[in-house]
């Protein structure tokens, strides 16, 4: 098959009804270099019409501080700021550089999370 640039809904959904007919192609197969570029060609697609934003900082420290069974003197210590950690949660104080640093360290935060103003 010829592909090009997947501009249109309809072409979006002919190129979803492919991929599911040779989403289980073989390696080394002429199906799967086809299904691997079928892909990209959708996540271009997706990602120019339906962009997903970047979570908020706050809930994503929360999110994180829950997944990874912190409490709020965890964070505190994550930062290195104990009297710290209450504000930023309630955002009555902005994240500075170096928290952002901790954060992204000792966490795995996205730093591209971190920096968006709140």
């Amino acid at each position: 098959m010829k592909y090009k640039l997947i501009k249109t809904n309809k072409e979006y959904q002919a190129a979803l009804e492919r991929l599911d007919k040779i989403f289980d192609a073989k390696k080394g197969t002429a199906e799967l270099d086809e299904l691997e570029l079928l892909s990209l060609l959708i996540e271009q697609y997706e990602d120019k019409r339906y962009p997903i934003d970047l979570p908020d900082p706050i809930e994503a420290i929360k999110f994180r501080m829950e997944q990874m069974g912190y409490t709020q003197t965890d964070l505190a210590n994550a930062i290195g700021l104990k009297s710290r950690a209450s504000e930023i949660l309630n955002r009555k104080r902005k994240l500075s550089l170096d928290m952002i640093r901790n954060l992204h360290e000792k966490m795995n935060i996205p730093t591209e999370v971190l920096i968006q103003t709140y």
